[in-house]
Order: C-alpha cells, then structure tokens, then sequence
C-alpha cells in the first residue's frame, strides 16, 4: 500500500495515473500477475520504445517494479505491480499541526511471547540462531529490522509525549507485515491480530509469506527462500472505530480506551494458537522488503473538554 499524506506529496503517482495506456498496463499486469516487456508490448500493439518510457514513469512513483528473470535467450525483464492499495489524505494542513509523530525500530519491543519458525536480524547479520526463541531477549535484538514467528506476539510500547492537557483523537500506525510459512509461501494465509492496551482492535488476514521476487531494499546476502517483503497496511484508531487501509474491522474506539497525555500506549502484534489461519507473522524495517520504514506511528491530539 502506498500512504499518500497530502496531495501535493502524490502529484508524480496522479500524472502516473493521468494516462489510458498506463492504467492499462496496470490491469494487464494485475490480470496476467506480472508479464516481460515484449509481450507486454505485444498485448498493447505499442513498439518497446514507447513502452519504456511509459514503464519508467510507474516504476518511479513505485506503482510497478521490474526484476530480471531467465529466458532461454538471456535475461528479459519483467513488470509486476508493486502496490496493493494507494490512501490519500486529504487533511488541512491546519488539522496536521495537532500530530505527535514518531517511528519504533523492529527490534524495540517491550514484550513478547513467540515460537519457531521464528528469528531476527539486521540488515548485515542475522541475530543468534533460527528458530531458538531464546535471542528474542538478546541485547542485540534492539538493531533488528526484521523479525519473524509461527505463533506467538511481539508488544511495543508507543511513546506518548503530546503536550500536556491534551486528549488523543486519532492514532495512525502503519507496518510492512507478512505471514510466516516454512520457507516462503505466496498463498499462506495468517489471522494477525492488534491489541493496544490490551484491547483487541481487530484482526487482519495476511494472504502469505512473499519471496517470488527480492524485496527492493532486502539485503544482498538474505536467503533467496526466506521472507523477502510484505504489505503495507495502515491501522486507524479514532472515534469511530478502528480500520485497516480504510475499511472498518471493529467498533473499538479512542473513546472505549479513554487514552490522554498521560497514558501508556502498548501496541500488540499477535498470532494466537487458536486463530482460524495460524500462518505465524514477519515484520519488516528499514533494510528490509519494500517500504524502508520502521512501524510509523502518528498520534493526533485536542485539549480536553
């Protein structure tokens, strides 16, 4: 998913956009889960030249991304689609000077409880061993930007420093999850559930663990079989309920969990034993699969009535 905060931040995704043949370069490669450049020129009746030119104008603003696959006459290049949503807010910038905004490394968790397949690394190295829970207590484990589990859940504690005498109207929380197969597994469904504060704010159902291509920022050295990126999926907590990318998945409100200046905020990532899918949870950092974030937190604030 690509989280577009203003309009004038998404200007070079609408001109993108702002073309018949490049919206359907986008549904051909929706339709045929990616296609090389000659036959995607061929399907257009358009000579590779001016497919080119069209292509580089999605892989810029990240729409497509293109990867090297083998052919029986060399390597050919093929296009897929690289996002699954695309959120515009249309907020004044007035609304926007109300936020408190802060980022929390993969590694920085407060708690946890998980079991194997599971482990963590940094972008240069992996950190103890696979699939030996016990290196999630490891003090290197506060570098790690990615970690992994079967079951299980990982907790972070939120830093809340709007000002003083201020109540909590919005919390945005956005992260690069994936299930977790043995290996990698495209279709591989997992029921990823959030809590904060120990409330149960909804569930969400990752469609697997993705490694048909190399995550546009996973190192070189990370296995070509394991977990190479995830999805972006945006988490919205206000009055109304909560949300996932926009869609509604309960009616767990701020005002249920009655949170000011003064609260602790523990947010829960976790795959329960007893879910309906237990297809385990990976989450990326900066460094690894496709979006070079940490988990991105925006918390919006108003004085107390």
């Amino acid at each position: 998913m690509l989280h577009i905060k203003s309009l004038d931040e998404g200007l070079d995704v609408f001109k993108a956009l702002g073309s018949d043949i490049r919206v359907e370069i986008i549904k051909l490669l929706i339709k045929n889960k990616g296609m090389n450049m000659n036959a995607l020129a061929s399907s257009l009746n358009i000579t590779n030249g001016a497919l080119t030119s069209h292509v580089k104008k999605l892989e810029d603003c990240g729409i497509i991304t293109i990867v090297s696959e083998s052919a029986g006459h060399g390597n050919q290049k093929k296009c897929m689609v690289h996002l699954d949503k695309i959120l515009i807010e249309l907020e004044s910038d007035e609304v926007l000077e109300n936020v408190y905004e802060t980022e929390i490394k993969i590694g920085h968790y407060s708690d946890y409880q998980v079991f194997p397949t599971c482990g963590l690394a940094t972008p240069s190295t992996l950190i103890g061993e696979v699939d030996d829970a016990r290196y999630f207590a490891h003090p290197d484990r506060i570098n790690s930007d990615i970690l992994w589990f079967t079951r299980g859940y990982v907790e972070y504690m939120i830093p809340n420093f709007i000002p003083a005498g201020q109540k909590l109207t919005q919390i945005i929380i956005s992260a690069e999850l994936s299930s977790e197969a043995p290996g990698v597994n495209n279709t591989w469904p997992s029921d990823i559930f959030f809590y904060l504060n120990d409330t149960c704010l909804g569930m969400w159902t990752s469609p697997g663990d993705f490694g048909d291509v190399k995550g546009l920022f996973t190192p070189d050295w990370w296995f070509p079989n394991w977990n190479q990126y995830g999805l972006l999926k945006l988490i919205v907590i206000n009055n109304e309920g909560t949300f996932i990318d926009g869609l509604k998945i309960s009616s767990v409100s701020l005002d249920d969990l009655k949170l000011d200046y003064k609260s602790n905020i523990r947010f829960k990532f976790e795959v329960p034993s007893n879910a309906a899918h237990v297809g385990g949870l990976t989450i990326f950092g900066r460094g690894f699969g496709n979006y070079n974030q940490d988990i991105n937190v925006r918390i919006h604030y108003a004085p107390n009535e």
